[in-house]
């Protein structure tokens, strides 16, 4: 949910800065940069802090700074389009931006839209795990690898190492195969970039 929320503002945004004009675009540059420039987990510690923790502050903290990254590739892509003749076209013929944005745009940046939320998975799951280790995310009751972790930490003096290792080891797992997936989730939607 925090990754689909987070990669809905970084589309979103992106439009707005590349449809909006030059004030818009500063705007969402600027935004981009002051969130790209406060170190991740901090952010993310202090979001979800502020809304007391748990899965609502997790799901807020994740959709409320992992979208930068992904809101500048797309708005890169979107001004490329906006030289595209058929948009001038459609601009001359009187046609909304809204509905340039929706019957063109939106389109034609799909495939970087769902690479780019499909790599943010491992992100989203890297840093609730993070935060919930660190104590700031999920409660104790609740399933998550944070939490196995942060237990297991008590156990590792007394020799009991399995229970941190591979509880670790199904984590950097489920990182991977998202890394892979969205890898190869480019390969198809843009063949001609991995050819490069």
């Amino acid at each position: 949910m925090a990754a689909v929320a987070s990669s809905l503002i970084a589309l979103a945004l992106a439009l707005i800065a590349a449809l909006g004009g030059r004030a818009a675009d500063a705007a969402v540059s600027w935004l981009i940069d002051l969130v790209m420039g406060i170190p991740h987990i901090v952010l993310l510690v202090l979001v979800s802090y502020a809304l007391g923790r748990g899965t609502v502050g997790v799901l807020a903290g994740i959709a409320l700074t992992h979208w930068p990254s992904l809101a500048r590739v797309l708005r890169a892509e979107i001004l490329q389009l906006r030289s595209a003749p058929y948009l001038a076209a459609s601009e001359a013929l009187g046609v909304s931006r809204v509905r340039i944005a929706l019957a063109h745009i939106v389109p034609h940046v799909l495939p970087q839209y769902l690479v780019g939320l499909v790599l943010l998975f491992p992100h989203a799951i890297l840093h609730e795990a993070s935060i919930t280790f660190l104590g700031f995310g999920l409660s104790p009751e609740q399933p998550a690898i944070g939490v196995i972790l942060s237990e297991a930490m008590g156990y590792l003096t007394a020799g009991a190492w399995w229970l941190a290792v591979f509880p670790g080891l199904a984590l950097l797992a489920a990182v991977l195969l998202f890394d892979r997936i969205g890898s190869a989730l480019r390969s198809l939607v843009t063949p001609e970039e991995v050819q490069r």
